[in-house]
């Protein structure tokens, strides 16, 4: 059994990534019936009151992964996540992709590949995570014009791969749940093994 700040990953009833929840969740969504199944390792039992007629103590044995009822595959096809530093940095694995040294969160900005002052967009595949030297000696010019090329294309990950970059102590058989919806070719295939 893991610690309580442990998080659950939770799943549409088609087994499709949508969050993360911290234990309490999890229980209120057994409690009220939402959970269909379960999947991994059992991470964590909470035990409850005295049921005044049996007797006996209500238990719950937590998952490291849970599946509840309803299923949003529109929200799939046309999802956008949400961009952010923190996420965009990991999403980069917080490594400058102009001078290739990996970085503290604090010592990293967001860069635009084209950049807004010419027109370009703040959209995942516009942005990369550049140290704020690298960012400053690019100012408002595209790489080929500053001479410094990038290392690496930017994305925009899909459902599975954000849900991937928003968590933080990944189990094993969590990380090889949602690794399975990530695209083939994604770069962070490579990161979760």
């Amino acid at each position: 059994m893991l610690r309580l700040n442990q998080l659950i990953l939770r799943t549409d009833v088609s087994g499709m990534p949508l969050e993360w929840i911290h234990f309490q969740t999890a229980v209120k969504l057994y409690y009220t019936d939402q959970v269909a199944y379960t999947c991994g390792t059992p991470i964590l039992k909470i035990h409850g009151g005295i049921n005044a007629k049996t007797g006996r103590q209500s238990r719950i044995e937590l998952n490291s992964i849970i599946a509840t009822f309803g299923s949003k595959h529109k929200l799939y096809d046309y999802y956008v996540p949400p961009l952010n530093n923190p996420t965009l940095f990991r999403r980069d694995d917080q490594i400058c992709l102009y001078c290739g040294e990996r970085f503290l969160e604090r010592d990293l900005s967001r860069d635009h590949v084209h950049p807004l002052v010419k027109g370009g967009r703040d959209v995942w595949t516009n942005v990369v995570t550049a140290c704020k030297h690298c960012n400053s000696r690019k100012g408002g010019r595209t790489p080929e014009q500053a001479h410094m090329p990038l290392l690496a294309i930017p994305f925009q990950p899909n459902f599975a791969e954000y849900v991937y970059l928003q968590g933080r102590h990944i189990l094993a058989d969590q990380m090889e749940f949602l690794s399975a919806h990530f695209p083939r070719d994604s770069i962070l295939r490579e990161r979760s093994q």
